[in-house]
């Protein structure tokens, strides 16, 4: 398990989460996989690009989980 802070901020981007994290190579690759529906959000499949991930919040993909601090 890997966590993200968000350090000042309201939220991150799923697909940018994924690229920042190194879970994806591209932006495309990361927009790819969610449309896909590969990528899990509090234990949901979600398809939004761009959902708004907040403290607490737990993303799964391909068996790595991160937590938004």
């Amino acid at each position: 398990m890997q966590t993200f802070e968000l350090e000042g901020h309201d939220f991150i981007e799923l697909n940018k989460l994924l690229k920042i994290m190194q879970l994806v190579g591209s932006g495309g690759e990361a927009k790819q996989f969610i449309d896909e529906g590969l990528v899990q959000v509090n234990g949901t499949i979600e398809k939004q690009r761009r959902k708004k991930l907040r403290k607490g919040d737990k993303i799964l993909f391909e068996g790595q989980e991160v937590i938004i601090g």
